[in-house]
């Protein structure tokens, strides 16, 4: 049958070279953007996945970029403190030199306190010009805040490292468990009545080798006692002040089970055989040698802070939990007393860094970096750097070597600490943080390829059919245009 007013061959040659023109122009789009996915038609489901995959990796990209930067901001903050830990080795040299009074004349030890004065000036100065972008490091404007704490009970605070997640202030609930304790010897005559002995009493500084007279008081061993105790870290005191007869306490000056009082009773030549009673000592030993050794050790105190129990160390409460990290140093009275408690509140503060690609509490890391200036290096038990200047307290031309000595060596012990804080900070938390970081870029990555990138050689292969389907139609559509002037010879055969 042959019709003229539809031509339904070449209506369906340009339905299919429509089609195949599509085809065509997508294999082309998607050529020149190397893209699969360019428009929410070309894959409704892949688009979605696309575009969080996309994001995704934007914030790990990002997370990246965080952690570096906090690399960088630590490398800034630990090169001041090397300088700060190297002035104070300056400074110590200086006060061991000028404890050798009887060498260094008044001059050269005023020379000396030059020196430290302008090393404590340089400190401060370090510490409060360190500064990152415009953000200062170690002047303690990073350090935590912290309110309503009881200097009575609390004499040290120091917070390294918080969460407060969504709230404005952490409660920090501070219990005594195990009460901290010296080491304690208990002598319990009022006098020596065996005869002339000699004893050796030893603590952790040193030993002391001291003869005790028959019939020397209590109160006198306690003076003799304490007259060496920088020697040996040990202290005396009558077991009842009110009377004089009542036997004397030998104790540790410090707390802790590193703190010990150690008696061993020495036999005296110049008194025959004479030794003092062991008797009159509480849980004595007698060596071999017939020698009565006395041994006491003290105790660690143990908290309980936010329901986590710490680690001791003296009077001082180390906890280290996922939500906080902080040293606590317990007054004695209050380190004594079991079950006793307080409370104080961390309100805000510290160096708050974003590790993780979403703003979520578990993947920030907030910080606390103290002060390093001079008049917070150091602590109020035993004094603060700046003391150490002319003028100050502890100065070297006071001649108070000894204590300027114990500032030091604590403030030596604040910088590596904090030196030794930051540094495990980028080993362990922002270098790991960053190559599981890359990882994750790198899967991430190659899902979001797979699903929009095009695949160049499945393309060409595309395009390509195309372009001859493209050819072969239009050939169709020529050969059916003219397919109708047939109708022609039947007229002309009228």
């Amino acid at each position: 049958m042959t019709r003229i007013n539809l031509n339904i061959p070449a209506v369906q040659a340009q339905r299919q070279l429509a089609v195949t023109n599509k085809a065509l122009q997508q294999s082309l789009q998607r050529l020149s953007s190397g893209l699969r996915i360019n428009r929410g038609a070309d894959d409704p489901a892949g688009l979605i996945v696309s575009t969080r995959l996309q994001s995704e990796i934007g914030a790990a990209q990002q997370a990246i970029k965080n952690s570096e930067r906090a690399i960088n901001v630590i490398a800034t903050a630990e090169g001041s403190l090397s300088e700060i830990q190297n002035l104070l080795l300056d400074i110590r040299d200086k006060a061991i030199e000028s404890a050798n009074t009887g060498a260094f004349s008044d001059d050269e030890i005023r020379a000396d306190q030059l020196q430290v004065d302008s090393a404590i000036e340089s400190i401060s100065r370090i510490a409060n010009s360190t500064n990152f972008a415009g953000r200062k490091l170690i002047d303690g404007s990073l350090d935590f805040t912290t309110s309503a704490v009881n200097t009575d009970k609390l004499n040290v605070v120091n917070v390294f490292r918080a969460k407060f997640g969504h709230s404005d202030f952490v409660p920090v609930e501070v219990s005594v468990l195990q009460s901290a304790q010296q080491g304690e010897l208990n002598f319990l005559s009022g006098a020596i009545n065996t005869g002339n002995v000699t004893i050796e009493l030893r603590g952790v500084k040193g030993s002391f080798d001291m003869m005790l007279f028959s019939g020397e008081t209590a109160s006198q061993i306690v003076i003799a006692v304490n007259n060496i105790t920088e020697a040996t870290g040990v202290t005396a005191a009558l077991r009842n002040s009110a009377v004089a007869t009542c036997g004397v306490v030998f104790r540790s000056e410090d707390y802790g089970t590193d703190a010990f009082v150690s008696i061993t009773v020495l036999e005296d030549p110049s008194a025959g055989s004479a030794t003092m009673n062991a008797g009159l000592f509480s849980d004595h030993v007698v060596n071999a040698a017939g020698q009565s050794t006395l041994n006491d050790y003290g105790q660690d105190v143990q908290a309980l802070i936010n329901g986590t129990v710490t680690l001791g160390s003296g009077l001082t409460a180390i906890l280290n939990s996922t939500l906080l990290t902080m040293d606590l140093t317990l007054d004695p009275t209050f380190a004594q007393n079991v079950g006793s408690s307080t409370t104080f509140y961390l309100t805000g503060g510290g160096a708050l860094f974003q590790l993780g690609p979403s703003v979520d509490p578990n993947l920030q890391e907030q910080i606390g970096i103290q002060s390093m200036t001079a008049t917070r290096l150091g602590d109020p038990l035993n004094g603060y750097l700046s003391q150490l200047k002319t003028g100050g307290q502890y100065s070297l031309v006071n001649g108070e070597y000894a204590q300027a000595s114990d500032i030091i060596d604590l403030a030596l012990d604040q910088v590596s600490k904090l030196r030794g804080r930051l540094g495990a900070l980028e080993r362990n938390m922002l270098d790991t943080n960053i190559r599981q970081l890359q990882i994750t870029f790198e899967n991430l990555t190659a899902s979001e390829s797979i699903i929009r990138d095009t695949d160049f050689a499945a393309e060409t292969t595309e395009l390509t059919r195309a372009q001859i389907l493209q050819s072969a139609g239009t050939s169709v559509l020529a050969i059916a245009n003219t397919s109708n002037q047939n109708v022609l010879t039947l007229l002309s055969g009228r």
